[in-house]
Formats: structure tokens, C-alpha cells, sequence
């Protein structure tokens, strides 16, 4: 990276934090794109598909040597997909279908320069047990998950307390599957 720069397309406060401690020095510039998606799209990938919108939006950011990075979260429960939800009345609905489920979470990542465009998705598996009503409203009015795809963060109560397993990585839950954008920036050139 020692070429480049590197900007941060994304308002989430978990990716910034992860890139920070993967060792990443980088600006932030969003821009507000439009996160609907053709109903007909395989539900495996939204993710990506959104992150190719968030990156055809912020082009205007890039400069020379500049690499961005563009990212989104899904969670899927069976044929089901799950943003970010609307207010805590549709959070609580949300947990509750999760509750005691294994689902995926699905991360779609977009590098691009001027000239030059990668993207890809990462799928991580988790088990949840099962939650009470209690439970549900204590995290939803404790750490008000309405930023997070899914109704939940991974680095908080839900994943130290309920998430009694993970297939794929912790940090793609999180938001950001590091490990996946530190080998494509490694082979950029």
C-alpha cells in the first residue's frame, strides 16, 4: 500500500475500526447512495451488488494513487434477507425470526480506482440460540442495533452471549472481511 492511498467509502464506525487495527492508514468521504436492489437478485448477492452502487458513487473521491474501498452487510436466514432495521419495532421482529437460527451473513467489497475495479463477498455462518423477549428488548433498547444489518453487532452482547458458534470470519460479521481486503490491496499492483 505504500503506493497508493487508501479511502474508506462507508460511514460504519466497525469498518473504520477494523482497517484502523489491521494497521490501514486511510481517509473517510461517503456520499448517500440508494440501497435497493432488483427483488429478482440471488439474496447471496446484495451484498455486493450494493457495494458496486456505494463505489460507482463515490468515484468522484478518487485522485491519482488513491484506492477505495466500498463495502455492505447482509444477513440471510433461509430465503430471507435482512438490512438494517427501521426502528426498534422492526428490530425486535427481526431478532425474534433469528432467534435460535443458524444464518449467513454476507459482506460484499469493492476496491476501485480510475481505472481499475475488484469486488467480491465473503460468507460467514452463525449459530444463535435462542433468545427471550427480555433478552431481545434488553439488547435492542441497550445498544440500539439500528445501524446493523441483521439487528445486531457480532462485538456486543448477541456475540458474546448468544452466538455459540461462527463458520468463516468474525471480522466479515463485523462488517468487514479484513483478511479477503488485505490479500486483494497485497495483489493490487
Amino acid at each position: 500500500m505504500k503506493k497508493h492511498k487508501l479511502v474508506l467509502a462507508s460511514k460504519s464506525p466497525r469498518r473504520k475500526q477494523l482497517l484502523a487495527e489491521a494497521g490501514f492508514e486511510f481517509d473517510v468521504k461517503t456520499k448517500e447512495v440508494d440501497e435497493s436492489y432488483p427483488p429478482e437478485l440471488d439474496v447471496y448477492k446484495v451484498a455486493e451488488y450494493i457495494a458496486l452502487k456505494k463505489a460507482a458513487a463515490c468515484q468522484e473521491f478518487l485522485v491519482e494513487d488513491t484506492i477505495a474501498l466500498a463495502a455492505d452487510t447482509t444477513v440471510i436466514q433461509g430465503d430471507q434477507l435482512f438490512g438494517k432495521p427501521k426502528d426498534r419495532d422492526d428490530a425486535i421482529r427481526i431478532l425474534k425470526l433469528l432467534s435460535g437460527t443458524t444464518h449467513d451473513v454476507v459482506t460484499g467489497v469493492c476496491l476501485f480506482t480510475a481505472d481499475k475495479q475488484e469486488s467480491f463477498s465473503r460468507t460467514s455462518t452463525v449459530h444463535l440460540d435462542p433468545m427471550t423477549l427480555e433478552e431481545i428488548e434488553f439488547y435492542v433498547d441497550t445498544y440500539e442495533p439500528y445501524d446493523k444489518a441483521g439487528a445486531y453487532g457480532v462485538q456486543e452482547w448477541i456475540g458474546h452471549c448468544k452466538i455459540s458458534k461462527i463458520e468463516g470470519t468474525y471480522t466479515n460479521i463485523m462488517g468487514l472481511p479484513v483478511e479477503g481486503v488485505y490479500k486483494a490491496l497485497q495483489n493490487w499492483d
